[in-house]
């Protein structure tokens, strides 16, 4: 694969990139995307949905007023608005010059998980994003912060709950094993004392505040230290532990580089980190200028969103529904604003289960032949779900050549290696008699990217 289609995909989700990258370098690019900006205001899908404390008690009085119908069409009312913002946001990812940001948010989103289907506030759920999207390139300590102090987390992990003499250790136990530290970095009595200092903290108008009536105010010690904490200082102790730079660098090398990266590339980017004051753009400039120059291609299984983005990108797709993209990520296991639990999205080999990839197959067939995808492909088979579909225009760029130049042309971006077999399956494909202005051209080289995406090395990155 040529090294700047593999970073564009890597630094953003298609090929888009690649030959910006290969103009001004990924330096300059990574500084642009690092500079990029993005849209401040609230989005129009969410005028009708309550925002203040006050707008969600109205709600949930109406709700209980209701008539089993009535309430009924309020919840799907409000769960239409979540599906409209997983538009608004995949609209974002395609659209942006500089989409690494973006990029990053999705990161986020799937370490400081906060789920709607639990939320069930879609302005909670869009202030969490949008603390995501605006920390992107910032601070971890700082964003760690911030997120513990969101509405969204405080409702999630059950911290609502959470007051003296009725202790909730949710929030302050997830802080500790899947937000900073990681397993075998703490105690179970860090996860007691955590949870006192966390008490009282609940729902606020813009971001989560302590009342005071159901605040601990004990002394507690605190991985080695004591005193009377709250939120802030958790994480000022939590960030001074020995290994707290490696957990989060572990997982930024999975989602952008590797499924399983070393242990020794984990630790010097991680002491890196630390000696950045835990600052993410400098790791991640680090991150990508270093491994960019070695040969990785091929480490990482593309998630859902990689695929279909890219498959979206290179047909030069316009869905007459864009809602069919939402439903396609959820049926592959990647729903937006709904990860399965806290943990979120596994990565790696779950995203490449038989039926997963059967599903991919079936797309790219049903894309490839000029056909939309709908909710039938994914209970009948292919060829039902072809007669029930919508016409839509698909238009591959290659350059006119032989048969091999074309497919060398093709494979140079979109596979990091093609074996011997594989050549030979792409030349019956297009025929070493081919000629590129023939009448069925277009077609033929539209089969040989449906062979190409089928394959097991296009799931790679």
């Amino acid at each position: 694969m040529n090294s700047n289609s593999l970073w564009s995909l890597r630094l953003g989700f298609s090929n888009s990139q690649s030959e910006l990258i290969a103009a001004i370098g990924i330096e300059k690019f990574l500084e642009l995307s690092f500079q990029s900006n993005y849209e401040k205001e609230i989005p129009r899908f969410l005028d009708d949905s309550p925002k203040t404390l006050a707008e969600l008690r109205d709600k949930r009085k109406t709700l209980k007023d209701a008539n089993p119908e009535e309430a009924k069409q309020l919840l799907i009312k409000e769960l239409q608005i979540s599906n409209q913002m997983k538009s608004w946001w995949i609209a974002k990812m395609t659209s942006d010059k500089y989409p690494l940001r973006e990029k990053m948010t999705c990161f986020w989103h799937n370490h400081f998980v906060a789920t709607y289907q639990k939320v069930k506030v879609n302005h909670w759920i869009y202030q969490h994003n949008q603390l995501l999207r605006e920390n992107a390139f910032g601070n971890f300590k700082e964003l760690t912060k911030k997120v513990l102090k969101s509405n969204a987390m405080v409702r999630y992990l059950d911290n609502v709950d959470n007051r003296k003499d009725k202790i909730n250790e949710n929030l302050s136990r997830e802080l500790l094993e899947l937000f900073t530290l990681g397993i075998g970095n703490y105690t179970e009595s860090d996860i007691k004392n955590g949870a006192k200092a966390l008490a009282g903290l609940g729902l606020g108008q813009n971001e989560a505040m302590y009342r005071p009536q159901f605040e601990d105010n004990d002394t507690i010690t605190y991985l080695g230290q004591t005193g009377v904490f709250k939120a802030d200082d958790l994480v000022d102790i939590i960030f001074e532990q020995k290994n707290i730079p490696y957990f989060i660098t572990q997982k930024i090398l999975k989602w952008f580089i590797d499924d399983n990266p070393k242990q020794e590339l984990v630790t010097y980017y991680g002491d890196y980190f630390r000696k950045v004051n835990f600052e993410i753009k400098p790791l991640l400039l680090k991150i990508f200028t270093e491994e960019s120059k070695k040969d990785t291609a091929g480490s990482k299984i593309k998630n859902p969103l990689e695929f279909i983005l890219q498959v979206f990108s290179e047909l030069n797709i316009d869905l007459p529904n864009d809602q069919i993209l939402v439903f396609f990520l959820k049926e592959q296991g990647m729903d937006l604003f709904n990860q399965p639990n806290v943990k979120g999205w596994e990565g790696g080999k779950t995203w490449l289960t038989s039926q997963i990839y059967m599903q991919r197959n079936n797309v790219v067939d049903l894309f490839c032949a000029g056909k939309t995808i709908n909710r039938k492909m994914f209970k009948t088979d292919a060829g039902e779900a072809n007669r029930s579909t919508q016409n839509i225009a698909v238009q591959l760029d290659w350059k006119k050549g032989t048969n091999k130049e074309i497919i060398k042309q093709l494979t140079n971006r979109l596979l990091f290696s093609v074996d011997e077999t594989t050549q030979k399956e792409f030349e019956t494909i297009l025929k070493y008699d081919f000629d590129s202005d023939a009448q069925n051209a277009k077609q033929a080289v539209i089969r040989l990217f449906n062979a190409i995406v089928k394959t097991p090395e296009f799931q790679l990155i």
